[in-house]
């Protein structure tokens, strides 16, 4: 098979039947140049798969399609990126659904769901195979932004002082979560206490909190958190799955050729496998160096995380707001979790 022939292959079956509709990549002939804000700093894990994914893409438009990545608060502030991309200062970020929470009730479901499934490709499956694009991209339709696709990876750990070896232990004591998982927390009776990530090493340091939510093991390693919390706790009951989010000024998007929309989709999905298995890789790797910090890894039990689970529906249904779309995205995701036997 030749190259081209490869490459139309790859984006004409990208995901649906839609996708065989699109013109092939070798045949767009269209230059196109956008700016992409990351979420994370140049040089960690996540900013590198980013670099992949321009790098995709450019590959399956025969290098017509160029992104221009910068790290995050390269372009403008991290919380101000998504207004930022609405005005059309830049074509694309890499989000977190989560953080514009409050303005669109539906995005506390699209970015985690604290109890929620338990495992990266559950999550995956319902945004492509049970609707959950579509309603991603109906929530960001309202602010003028097109949602392309999720890059959707595994659990963020808790940190702790104290020894908690169930839920129930953790009621009573302080621990850092934001969004959902502040809400779904302090209703299981965590005297919840938001502070920024940049904060989480000294308020441990200093006993302000007793345990945290605060990024990926790696990360919080590099961090140094097992100089300061000696106890690992797992699985991240508050965000069991994680989904950061490619999004587009929606002007910019219904611009593209066809072709250069599936390569976004094709190279989005690809990265969203690539970097969950690395990460999963990359978890085992650095769980070691946290033993020889002398941290220890406590489990929590399977039952005791199903049965709070079914406890956390109330707090789920109370997040919405009301509001018809994140009502409808819960809707089905508890259906989809109920088929699996998780509640």
């Amino acid at each position: 098979m030749t190259e081209v022939n490869r490459r139309r292959l790859l984006v004409g079956t990208a995901f649906g039947g839609a996708a065989l509709a699109a013109p092939s990549v070798a045949q767009a002939q269209e230059t196109v140049e956008w700016r992409m804000q990351a979420l994370w700093d140049a040089g960690t894990t996540p900013y590198e798969f980013e670099k992949k994914f321009v790098a995709r893409v450019a590959e399956l438009t025969d290098g017509n399609f160029k992104i221009n990545l910068f790290s995050a608060g390269q372009l403008v502030p991290a919380n101000q990126a998504f207004d930022a991309v609405r005005a059309g200062a830049f074509e694309m970020m890499k989000t977190f659904d989560g953080y514009e929470a409050g303005k669109i009730p539906a995005f506390a479901f699209t970015s985690t769901i604290p109890f929620g499934f338990p495992d990266p490709d559950q999550y995956e499956a319902w945004f492509y195979e049970l609707g959950g694009l579509d309603l991603a991209r109906e929530a960001y339709a309202k602010a003028g932004l097109f949602y392309i696709a999720p890059t959707v990876y595994g659990e963020e750990p808790i940190h702790s002082k104290i020894k908690m070896e169930s839920i129930a232990d953790m009621a009573g004591k302080k621990g850092r979560f934001v969004g959902l998982a502040a809400a779904v927390m302090g209703d299981l009776g965590v005297a919840v206490t938001p502070m920024a990530t940049a904060e989480v090493y000294t308020a441990l340091e200093k006993g302000l909190i007793d345990f945290a939510d605060r990024g990926d093991l790696t990360a919080n390693y590099e961090a140094g958190l097992g100089e300061v919390a000696k106890y690992i706790i797992l699985p991240g009951v508050h965000q069991p799955t994680t989904a950061t989010s490619y999004v587009a000024n929606q002007a910019a998007y219904q611009g593209l050729p066809d072709a250069y929309k599936a390569a976004l989709a094709v190279a989005a999905r690809e990265i969203s496998g690539s970097l969950r298995q690395h990460i999963i890789v990359q978890n085992t790797e650095v769980l070691k160096k946290y033993k020889e910090q002398e941290v220890e890894i406590i489990r929590l039990d399977d039952s005791d995380v199903a049965t709070t689970r079914v406890k956390a529906v109330d707090s789920w249904k109370k997040a919405t707001k009301g509001d018809d779309l994140a009502n409808r995205v819960v809707a089905g995701q508890i259906d989809f979790m109920t088929s699996l036997g998780l509640i």
